[in-house]
């Protein structure tokens, strides 16, 4: 299909996508054996010695206890559909958000086993890694996840082991504002395609520990403007998609949630725009766009 003939349902020619990443209780931690604490909190404050940082463990656990029911509450009273992307041990140590996801009928994303790098893993554990998030997953949400983002940095093999595991899309990837389709090489000889879901990091509301003079209004003015040049472009020269990156951690806090319903005052009302979980984008993406042949 000729790119800018197609629309998204119902006509729209923007697809917006909710991000909610879930990590907290699945970051590094001496308690889970790990050699260290989490380096990242709103104060990038790192001890030079192994020891537990419970300040830091508690700044994590401030996104289970206060930033999901806010988060929550947004997206249920905007009737905002989401995909989550969750750290599979996340989901297990806090079971209240694989029910939440269940029952609104999201998108549960693999974010991982834990959240943790897995660029340094040979590609036996990486696979391990890989089938224990999803079968995790599976279990608290009580459906399969159909897609992968990693904690940024992943191997050579990523991709492959993510064709060989079933899963429909990958979304390491910051190169478009569209999907697209990859050939992903097997083994044997053979070959799959995979649906690539760009993600976006600037507009991602991790800004405010990297740049912290980085202020509420600020990120609200750069994802509106990213949303109004986007549709722009979309109804002119075709389809879009936007991403916007949300943790519960971050945006949850009382200072920041109020930007996020500004956003979502926004955006839930339109009727030219489809805000849609990354499955339902990838696969509305490939029922109109053929895989490329072998």
């Amino acid at each position: 299909m000729d790119r800018a003939a197609f629309a998204w349902p119902n006509g729209a020619k923007l697809a917006l996508s909710i991000v909610v990443n879930v990590e907290e209780g699945a970051e590094q931690n001496i308690r889970d054996g790990d050699k260290g604490p989490e380096p990242v909190d709103e104060l990038s404050a790192v001890p030079k010695r192994p020891m537990r940082m419970h300040g830091n463990e508690s700044n994590y656990q401030y996104g289970i206890k206060a930033g999901f029911p806010r988060i929550l509450k947004l997206l249920n009273g905007y009737r905002v559909r989401a995909t989550w992307t969750a750290a599979a041990l996340a989901l297990e140590r806090a079971p209240q958000i694989a029910d939440a996801i269940a029952a609104r009928g999201d998108e549960a994303c693999c974010h991982g086993w834990r959240w943790a790098h897995q660029f340094w893993m040979d590609e036996e554990k990486e696979r391990e890694f890989i089938r224990k998030g999803w079968t995790s997953i599976e279990k608290s949400v009580g459906r399969r996840p159909v897609g992968w983002l990693s904690r940024y940095l992943h191997t050579d093999a990523t991709r492959r082991l993510l064709a060989e595991e079933g899963f429909l899309y990958h979304m390491d990837d910051y190169s478009d504002d569209f999907p697209y389709w990859d050939v992903v090489e097997l083994p044997d000889g053979g070959s799959r395609p995979m649906v690539i879901m760009p993600y976006a990091l600037d507009s991602n509301d991790m800004k405010f520990w990297l740049a912290p003079s980085l202020t509420a209004k600020d990120w609200l003015a750069y994802a509106s403007d990213s949303f109004d040049w986007l549709l722009t472009e979309a109804k002119e020269e075709g389809p879009r998609m936007m991403s916007l990156g949300l943790h519960l951690r971050i945006i949850g806090r009382p200072g920041r949630i109020a930007a996020l319903e500004a956003f979502f005052q926004k955006v839930a009302s339109r009727d030219d725009i489809w805000i849609a979980t990354r499955e339902e984008i990838a696969r509305a993406f490939a029922a109109a766009f053929p895989a490329p042949g072998p």
